[in-house]
């Protein structure tokens, strides 16, 4: 019922904002895989909350816990089962709205589809649902650093301010040099100030997160309707607060003419097969073509504010409704790993799925 990502390389989420934890289970992760708790825990720290002045003050260290599939640091091909236990709920913040709807959050919709909904800070429907994502997405990026494939994503815009740099042109190492994940510092700087004059407000604001993914083999991804950039295109749509997605030129490449847009192909020196330009995305007829794939996720602003809205409760009655509580004035800069993450389990799926494709690819 939507809990499940996944074919080959599947996992299972469960869990609420405000019960007693969140987790997952990954299945189909191959044998010898090295995992580590410490570095699933790096991971998780780059989302957990209360990390900076510009995110929500909630206190949770994010501790996860391996349960199972996991022996001498190494994966033993079966499931893979994690928990992270939630430690700071204050469940009276939500009291007010327990029968009142915060506007173009997910309260009426999930009380229209359930009937009964968890409004201790939106139950299932909370971003807090999205720690069990990062933690399967550092297993699935443990998996693919053995073949070489790497994820980058970061800031690129908050509100009006935009980074306009091509990711080649950024010093990506730069990303987790400040508090907001842009890697270039004197627009960080314009940014934080954006977002921490915006909390003042009690007020939200949005932004975009691109990545790039690089040493991604030629042939994952399937026709037709499991294309590669469909896949990617729903697992970052899946991330609460995500309103769009484009990759290569995107909606820029409208206004380009064709003999403009085509990546005209090249062997180098090598041998190997490359593209001069690279306006696909690393990504053509639904399939990767060896190039770097990039794209970008625009988040919209949270929807809980701290000021006063006008909206309907269960027995439509007029009500007004504002924020309590800990809630991020931006997500973008926690939603950076998260980007990363469901990028790995999409690649990680597909990879494991490729291996499959060809007769001469498999072994007696």
């Amino acid at each position: 019922m939507g809990n499940i990502f996944g074919r080959k390389f599947r996992i299972t989420t469960f869990g609420e904002s405000h019960g007693r934890g969140l987790g997952v289970t990954i299945d189909g992760c191959p044998a010898g895989v090295p995992i580590d708790e410490e570095y699933i825990q790096t991971e998780l720290d780059r989302r957990r909350p209360g990390q900076s002045k510009i995110t929500t003050q909630r206190k949770e260290g994010d501790k996860v816990e391996i349960l199972s599939g996991v022996f001498e640091g190494l994966s033993t091909g079966t499931p893979i089962g994690m928990i992270i236990m939630n430690q700071d709920q204050k469940s009276k913040d939500y009291s007010h709205i327990a029968e009142s709807f915060r506007p173009s959050h997910a309260d009426f919709t999930y009380h229209e589809k359930y009937g009964h909904r968890d409004y201790r800070g939106g139950g299932r429907s909370s971003a807090r649902e999205t720690a069990a994502r990062v933690a399967a997405g550092a297993v699935a990026k443990k998996m693919l650093a053995h073949f070489g494939i790497d994820f980058k994503a970061w800031v690129s815009q908050v509100g009006p301010l935009k980074l306009d740099n091509h990711y080649q042109a950024l010093d990506l190492s730069a990303i987790e040099s400040n508090i907001v994940r842009c890697p270039d510092g004197n627009m960080a700087e314009k940014m934080i100030e954006l977002i921490d004059d915006t909390r003042k407000k009690r007020d939200t604001i949005g932004g975009v997160v691109s990545a790039v993914i690089s040493g991604v083999p030629v042939g994952l991804g399937e026709p037709v309707f499991d294309r590669l950039n469909a896949e990617l295109g729903k697992a970052m749509l899946s991330i609460n607060a995500a309103k769009g997605f484009e990759y290569g030129s995107g909606f820029e490449g409208v206004s380009m003419y064709g003999s403009e847009h085509n990546d005209k192909f090249f062997t180098d020196e090598n041998g190997q097969v490359k593209t001069e330009t690279n306006y696909s995305g690393g990504i053509q007829g639904g399939i990767s073509n060896g190039q770097d794939i990039f794209f970008r996720v625009a988040f919209k602003p949270v929807a809980t504010i701290m000021i006063d809205q006008e909206s309907i409760d269960i027995h439509g009655e007029a009500v007004t409704v504002s924020g309590k509580g800990r809630h991020d004035p931006c997500v973008v800069p926690r939603a950076v790993p998260i980007v990363e993450a469901m990028a790995a389990l999409v690649i990680a799926d597909h990879f494991m799925l490729n291996q499959s494709t060809r007769l001469d690819q498999l072994k007696a």
